[in-house]
């Protein structure tokens, strides 16, 4: 069994179904909630050495991606993670992720920042184990946050140290 990061461009043929289903996640999560405020995919974004689009393989399979785009000057803002619905719980969403704050800071980045919505607790979950430091009260009843005057997300932020950068 290999596995590898694979950098890849966010309108690769392979990525979009994978991208539509995680789409489709949210819509069943959701409904139309987002609905009125749908993010406009620019994919050019995600392109270096501002931005990055990356998959996790598994024996050619893709079974884990992510993504980050400039979020101001000092700030990469992380997007996409996905993991195979069969492979979740194993671990692969964290890895995806330390690759992210690895690059995201080899590309010069201080700051990284994420949203993710109220009815995904096993998001939270991994942020918070990976020490994003959440804006908003994590012990109020995220169901709170579907309502005005906040707008469903909740926002992480994290701030890279030289300690965390892996060296190959």
């Amino acid at each position: 069994m290999s596995e590898q990061f694979r950098d890849v461009s966010p309108e690769a043929p392979e990525l979009q179904p994978i991208i539509a289903g995680l789409f489709g996640e949210y819509e069943a999560r959701y409904g139309d909630y987002f609905s009125r405020d749908a993010e406009v995919e620019l994919t050019e974004w995600y392109l270096a050495p501002q931005g990055l689009f990356i998959v996790l393989e598994r024996d050619g399979e893709i079974i884990a991606t992510g993504a980050y785009k400039p979020f101001d000057e000092y700030t990469a803002e992380i997007k996409r993670i996905w993991t195979h619905p069969e492979l979740r719980q194993q671990g692969l969403a964290q890895r995806v992720m330390r690759e992210l704050e690895n690059r995201a800071q080899l590309a010069g980045y201080s700051h990284l920042y994420l949203t993710t919505g109220f009815r995904q607790p096993e998001a939270v979950k991994l942020y918070l184990s990976l020490d994003y430091q959440p804006q908003f009260d994590i012990y109020r009843d995220r169901e709170e946050y579907s309502v005005a005057p906040f707008d469903g997300r909740l926002r992480f932020t994290k701030q890279l140290t030289v300690a965390q950068l892996k060296t190959a």
